[in-house]
């Protein structure tokens, strides 16, 4: 298993963090997503590293940005 903290910008409320999880969750080998709305963290476990252009990909397609992953 992998866990990867993403900074996710533009999101204020919990409809954000609920569109974020949900694109994020349907990316092919996500198995959890919890998201820190005060600090904008989102923290993807994984079954492998995901691509990080997929990821980007489907915080684009919830309407946010993503920023840095560590």
């Amino acid at each position: 298993m992998q866990t990867t903290t993403y900074s996710v910008l533009g999101m204020t409320c919990g409809h954000c963090a609920g569109s974020v999880t949900t694109e994020i969750s349907g990316i092919p080998g996500v198995t959890g997503v919890d998201v820190d709305l005060p600090t904008g963290a989102v923290t993807v476990t994984s079954q492998d590293v995901l691509d990080l252009e997929t990821v980007r990909a489907a915080v684009d397609e919830a309407g946010y940005e993503l920023g840095s992953a560590s």
